[in-house]
């Protein structure tokens, strides 16, 4: 097992084709949203507390009635076939391992199917919500009659942001063949022999099978670049309970009116996300609303964050400011890209240990204690002023 997170993302770096860690690692633009989401849990300052007993920690906490491990879920990401074969079946089964849910994507290169056969753990449905609704209902019926328990629409995706890095790789799908792609594969020989093995190009078959297309990576590419449904209002909410039986979070939260406005309209809880950085630029990080949001909706809303967890402490900064957990996108598939589901294993067990060793080293013997008095009286007094 490698120390940290960043050891795992700098081997993931190497081992990657150029265009396959662009797109995993890259953000929008000039990547500033990328970067304040790092340097806003950097800025964040504990105020630990000493002499109290920690010979025994809780990392646990309750989520809609489930107790899991620690504060976290292995968050939704797309196209993970880029990284491992069979990637949403490793994450899933370790995710389910560490003792946490594992929330699937709509872009992902496994059947709702297939990793529902892999494992019996806690499933959540990320949900993108095209001009016709029907590939999301047909979606949506298959995760329910599979036992997804959470629904996840994804709201901030009306467009895909600029993101440089993948015009500078030339990189679409389905892939093009150029002379920089060749070079790119040749000088990546183990990442190549991985793709072959599994066919090539990953394929979006679980878009494919709800949008009814062949598989056929080109017309799996036109059906996910169809236009998303860019009317998607508040009153889709009515609609997705009446295709949901289960929680319902809204993603892409990051201002205190849409949260109120979510609460207003009935969902289960919000995931306050700037998409890892990788829509707007100079969008604000989701950690530096969350105090102002929380405030606006007490504690009749289950608020979640995403975008720039690293460390086991990150999660500790998130609860104390009141969520109730952290979405994980990157991190789990630098283990994956990496040394595949075994790292995913280690980077879960690595948040793990970190977050209980904050815990102790904050003198908090149970997750469910942590609040803002964990932080530096300054840090208090700012959000007293909020």
């Amino acid at each position: 097992m490698l120390p940290a997170v960043k050891d795992y993302r700098a081997l993931a770096r190497r081992r990657l084709s150029r265009f396959a860690f662009d797109y995993l690692d890259g953000g929008a633009e000039d990547g500033r949203t990328l970067d304040r989401n790092l340097a806003a849990y950097e800025r964040l300052i504990f105020q630990p507390r000493i002499m109290r007993d920690v010979t025994t920690v809780d990392a646990s906490v309750s989520l809609y009635g489930r107790r899991q491990s620690f504060p976290a879920i292995v968050g939704p990401t797309g196209l993970n076939g880029l990284y491992w074969p069979r990637a949403e079946e490793a994450l899933a089964q370790a995710a389910h391992a560490a003792g946490l849910p594992f929330a699937m994507s709509t872009a992902s290169t496994s059947l709702l199917e297939d990793v529902r056969a892999s494992t019996d753990g806690d499933l959540w449905l990320q949900l993108y919500v095209q001009q016709d609704r029907r590939i999301a209902e047909t979606m949506m019926q298959r995760a329910q009659a599979l036992g997804f328990s959470t629904l996840m629409v994804t709201a901030d995706t009306m467009v895909h942001g600029k993101r440089d890095h993948d015009v500078r790789n030339s990189f679409k799908m389905p892939l093009r063949i150029t002379p920089k792609l060749l070079l790119d594969l040749a000088t990546h020989p183990r990442w190549c022999a991985r793709m072959l093995r599994q066919g090539g190009s990953p394929q979006l078959v679980n878009l494919a099978k709800s949008a009814g297309t062949q598989v056929n990576i080109n017309l799996q590419a036109a059906a996910m670049s169809r236009q998303m449904d860019m009317a998607l209002d508040w009153d889709a909410v009515a609609w997705l309970r009446d295709h949901w039986r289960g929680n319902v979070l809204v993603k892409g939260v990051l201002s205190v009116d849409d949260a109120v406005l979510a609460q207003r309209h009935g969902v289960s809880g919000i995931v306050l996300s700037n998409h890892g950085g990788r829509q707007l630029e100079s969008a604000p990080s989701p950690l530096e609303i969350l105090p102002a949001v929380i405030d606006a909706v007490g504690t009749g809303l289950d608020v979640f964050v995403d975008s720039g967890v690293r460390r086991g402490s990150d999660i500790a900064k998130a609860r104390a400011l009141g969520a109730k957990a952290v979405l994980l996108g990157r991190a789990p598939l630098y283990g994956l890209a990496s040394t595949g589901p075994q790292g995913v294993r280690d980077v879960l067990q690595i948040l793990r240990d970190e977050f209980e060793i904050t815990l102790r080293l904050l003198g908090v013997p149970r997750a469910d204690m942590l609040d803002a008095n964990a932080l530096s009286p300054d840090h208090r007094a700012r959000l007293a002023r909020l």
